[in-house]
């Protein structure tokens, strides 16, 4: 893995980074760091790897030179490149682990770059299935399952393409999927609301499974502003975010921004961006129900169909089901 452990000091921080649920506050014992495996699906020139400088607040991804342009026609393989980062959020330790996977949608039939990342995700649940059943269990055994897929969706004005919604259909039964529109400042503030409604329709009209934040408001462990929250956070679906490496200095502030010759954008200013508060609800806020619903219901799902022999029925089958926990014997789960 590549190790991104240094961090830049000039970059702005997020203003949520202080800012935690009470729910967090159970991880803050872990000395060793909390895991949190974060996977990124989109196509190339979507801003992947700035998002993830940004999310991170230092330099992850280094710059890459410019491809040839004679050789700009040849589609490259998808890879899964793996990165991993020490954060400390609200006094919080966190590794955050970074899956992304260049080359996605680059070719004309995507059909192997669908297999491969579903076949990524099950050879994790695997692996933890695998430890479940060993008598004497490996005690420095790493839980390598995805904790959240960001998907980054091209900005057309449009609707969800057919790519979109094959990879979201496939693989939402096997991680908890957060769908973004990259590079929102693209669009007009209009023209982003009525994206946004239309991902939203092409989402319920295919039944496709995301991480929708629960609506909790029967559960007594919850209380009304955590409520309230998930009812907000499930209204900005999906988020709309900007990436930028670029710092300036604002009233004696370090400021993240893109400058256009119509003006700027902040990153970090909820007016312009939902990404601080994607950034909030990925390392702080919804940690814990990310990593819990990877667990209990994700997984079970998984390791129910797998001992049941019926894991390509499973991954193929409605998905309407996969929200609610699966009520079967269970073997101590492995937690990292």
């Amino acid at each position: 893995m590549r190790d991104g452990s240094g961090e830049d000091n000039n970059v702005a921080p997020s203003v949520y980074s202080h800012v935690s649920r009470p729910g967090s506050h159970r991880y803050k014992n872990a000395k060793k760091g909390l895991p949190f495996n974060l996977m990124l699906i989109g196509e190339s020139g979507l801003g992947r790897s700035t998002f993830l400088n940004t999310l991170c607040e230092r330099s992850v991804v280094p710059t890459t030179n410019v491809p040839n342009p004679e050789q700009a026609h040849i589609a490259e393989p998808m890879q899964f490149k793996h990165y991993s980062v020490d954060m400390d959020e609200d006094g919080m330790k966190i590794i955050l682990n970074i899956i992304d996977t260049p080359g996605f949608g680059n070719g004309t039939d995507n059909e192997t770059c669908f297999n491969q990342i579903q076949e990524y995700l099950e050879t994790q649940f695997d692996e933890v299935l695998g430890e479940e059943n060993r008598i004497k269990r490996n005690q420095k055994f790493k839980d390598s399952r995805v904790h959240a897929i960001l998907y980054f969706i091209n900005p057309t004005g449009h609707s969800l393409r057919e790519i979109d919604i094959e990879l979201m259909r496939r693989l939402g039964n096997r991680a908890n999927i957060i769908p973004v529109v990259a590079r929102s400042d693209s669009l007009t503030p209009r023209e982003l609301v009525l994206f946004k409604q239309r991902i939203m329709d092409d989402i319920t009209a295919h039944n496709i499974l995301v991480f929708n934040f629960p609506n909790s408001e029967e559960d007594d462990d919850e209380d009304e502003e955590t409520v309230e929250e998930n009812s907000e956070l499930r209204a900005m679906m999906p988020f709309a975010v900007v990436g930028c490496e670029e710092v300036v200095n604002e009233d004696g502030r370090p400021v993240r921004v893109r400058n256009y010759p119509w003006g700027v954008v902040e990153v970090d200013n909820d007016e312009h961006s939902d990404f601080d508060r994607l950034r909030y609800v990925l390392l702080n806020s919804h940690i814990g129900d990310l990593r819990d619903r990877t667990q209990n219901d994700i997984y079970e799902l998984y390791r129910t169909e797998k001992l049941s022999g019926n894991t390509v029925a499973g991954a193929a089958s409605d998905n309407s089901s996969a929200h609610q926990p699966i009520m079967a014997a269970r073997f101590h789960p492995v937690v990292a």
